[in-house]
């Protein structure tokens, strides 16, 4: 007589595709078809539309500003000076190290990130991205800390039920993206973490969120430091605000600073 597994029992995750597969497959994957290219090509050129877009900034730190999550008022080049901190301060280095504790080629994992979706790369900070790029990219990498990318789908009309339901898509295996989107993602259990959290979040936004385990960085405090500014969009919107307004300033600071400002951090 067969007895009913119990459904507390621990969950044995399949191997992800990205674990198994060989490196062409995962390229030729992570490219897709006629249909995928396409769609990536018009992503792209939105992409580029919105960096160049008259006051595309301003509205979107107004819809924040409205939902309660800023104050901040940063121009422009501030928040571009601070996505390019963002992106040498924790996203580089804290990748590089999950990656390296995951065994990962991270220059093998970045060019199937490219392959399958470039928008993400061009705008690290999601700032001057479309709705469904930011949630394509959510679903694309296993996150240090989703937080910032759920406060940034405040900027969107209905912004949090498009993510969710694309999640759940994606956890169905129904979602368009489902099958490039799993020639990247290393970790099979993500998606129904991120589903979980994206309903927990939606019920309280200061619900603990799923945070990626890594390496050495883990114990470096000027890389926790920098790590508690940026894991936010507030966070990130205060620290763009102290930047250089004037191009030329803001150019010759991030040449003169390579460390995080830890005066800067957020509090613990």
């Amino acid at each position: 007589m067969k007895t009913a597994a119990r459904e507390d029992a621990p969950r044995t995750e399949p191997a992800a595709l990205r674990r198994t597969a060989s490196a062409w497959t995962l390229v030729r994957t992570a490219i897709g078809g006629p249909r995928e290219v396409a769609a990536k090509l018009g992503r792209l050129g939105r992409t580029l539309w919105l960096y160049v877009r008259p006051g595309e900034v301003e509205s979107r730190l107004e819809a924040l500003r409205a939902a309660g999550l800023t104050r901040e008022s940063p121009t422009r080049g501030q928040v571009f000076f601070g996505g390019l901190d963002m992106l040498r301060f924790v996203i580089e280095p804290f990748a590089r190290d999950y990656y390296e504790q995951q065994g990962i080629s991270f220059g093998f994992h970045q060019l199937l990130r490219v392959l399958d979706d470039s928008v993400s790369m061009i705008d690290p900070t999601g700032f001057l991205s479309e709705r469904d790029t930011i949630i394509g990219h959510v679903m694309q990498v296993v996150h240090l800390n989703p937080i910032y990318d759920l406060q940034l789908m405040e900027v969107f009309a209905g912004g949090l039920d498009a993510l969710e339901a694309q999640v759940e898509a994606m956890v169905a295996g129904t979602h368009p993206r489902h099958r490039t989107i799993s020639a990247i993602v290393e970790d099979p259990g993500y998606h129904e973490r991120l589903l979980r959290y994206v309903r927990r979040y939606r019920e309280d936004p200061g619900a603990p969120p799923p945070v990626r385990p890594q390496g050495e960085l883990q114990s470096d405090p000027v890389a926790a430091a920098a790590k508690r500014t940026f894991a936010t969009l507030p966070g990130f919107l205060r620290y763009c605000s102290r930047l250089p307004t004037g191009p030329v300033a803001a150019a010759r600071r991030l040449r003169r600073v390579d460390r995080f400002p830890v005066e800067w951090a957020e509090p613990a």
